[in-house]
């Protein structure tokens, strides 16, 4: 996701915008009682995007869980006070934001660029699904904030003036929890893992003996 929205904006930015997109690793997940340390995930970040044009931030990461989005955003805005600033999500994620901490006021600091995430159980996966029906699913007091066009983000940032597009273009969903059950044994065949993986990161799972990974060296 964070490369197409890369890729994108390449072709909409303005000649005197700089694009940049960043990974924003948490801490450890308010809906999580815990996660990986974060030296690990850091590094494995860093070999996933290695030769990519994304980069990634630790503005969260060696914060005290639990961290909220509410908050990061809200640095953010202080220290780009007139950048075009967006937060990437999935679809998944942008249904349940009422159930967030102040998930609703998001819109207030960033806008919001949501993908469809779609399973391989989906009866309509890998196909578009018209955004007109997918704001329908957003919580109701953001469904007046969702745009047609990737362009209406990039104007000069309003304080609480956020819009939200949403990408129809079909991501499959990924989920770090199947992964992790692969690597754990909990699936038949986990050999298949590296297909949803970076190589580099794999390896140094591998490497590192994480989520019981150690009998697959």
């Amino acid at each position: 996701m964070a490369q197409a929205v890369y890729g994108t904006l390449q072709r909409w930015h303005a000649p005197q915008q700089t694009v940049s997109v960043s990974l924003l690793p948490n801490a450890r997940s308010p809906f999580k009682d815990e996660s990986t340390a974060p030296s690990h995930r850091l590094a494995m970040i860093r070999q996933a995007i290695m030769g990519t044009t994304i980069d990634v931030s630790e503005l969260e990461l060696w914060q005290t869980p639990p961290v909220y989005s509410i908050d990061s955003v809200r640095t953010l805005r202080e220290r780009f006070p007139h950048d075009c600033l967006i937060f990437i999500m999935g679809m998944d994620s942008a249904r349940t934001l009422d159930k967030w901490r102040e998930g609703l006021g998001l819109t207030d600091h960033v806008h919001l660029w949501i993908f469809n995430r779609y399973h391989n159980t989906d009866s309509n996966r890998g196909t578009s699904i018209d955004p007109k029906v997918l704001a329908e699913q957003l919580p109701s007091d953001l469904q007046a904030r969702v745009v047609p066009e990737v362009s209406s983000l990039l104007t000069p940032w309003q304080a609480g003036k956020g819009a939200i597009y949403i990408d129809p273009r079909p991501i499959p969903a990924i989920a770090s929890t199947d992964i992790r059950d692969a690597l754990n044994g909990a699936e038949p065949a986990p050999d298949r893992v590296p297909d949803t993986l970076h190589r580099r990161v794999y390896r140094y799972i591998i490497e590192h003996q994480l989520y019981s990974a150690g009998k697959f060296r």
